[in-house]
């Protein structure tokens, strides 16, 4: 049951990310919604589930997109690995934190990717900083905080954090 959760999952936001993200921009840039929900999935259910689906999404989102595919894998494995571990380890759970660990994974992504891609000198390193990788960065934070505030409305999540930690 619970791999066809996951299944289920990945395939919808991979379509969301492909056919709809494209037409809901902000600066030029669209939220990564599979970063988004690995460092979420990670955070709540813990540093498996976070890795497998990390790196599930990665190579999924990767054969929609124009994205290396080693690049996107490692990269959404080890988000969901690192925040599951740090989820741990945090005692409460401020959106604050959470804003910030967002904010820090799709930097750490965008960052990697814009390192390992062959710029021009018309489009350098500092101008894909600045141009994609901070506001990529910004709204990623924001729609995870507000993905994380509607879940934290709507369920129970104190409760199912404190069952997961013991």
């Amino acid at each position: 049951m619970k791999t066809a959760v996951w299944a289920t999952l990945i395939m919808g936001l991979a379509s969301v990310q492909a056919v709809l993200l494209p037409h809901a921009t902000l600066w030029g840039v669209m939220p990564d919604i599979g970063l988004i929900v690995v460092c979420l999935v990670g955070l709540f259910e813990g540093e498996l589930e976070g890795l497998l689906l990390g790196l599930a999404m990665g190579w999924i989102m990767s054969l929609f997109s124009a994205a290396d595919l080693a690049t996107s894998m490692i990269t959404k494995g080890a988000v969901g690995y690192i925040v599951g571990l740090a989820g741990r380890h945090v005692v409460y759970l401020t959106p604050a934190v959470l804003l910030l660990g967002i904010l820090a994974a799709s930097c750490a992504s965008g960052l990697l990717t814009a390192a390992l891609l062959n710029l021009s000198d018309q489009q350098g390193w500092w101008w894909a900083v600045r141009t994609v990788v901070v506001p990529q960065a910004v709204i990623d934070a924001m729609v995870g905080g507000a993905l994380y505030w509607l879940v934290w409305s709507r369920l129970n999540i104190q409760r199912w954090v404190s069952e997961y930690r013991t």
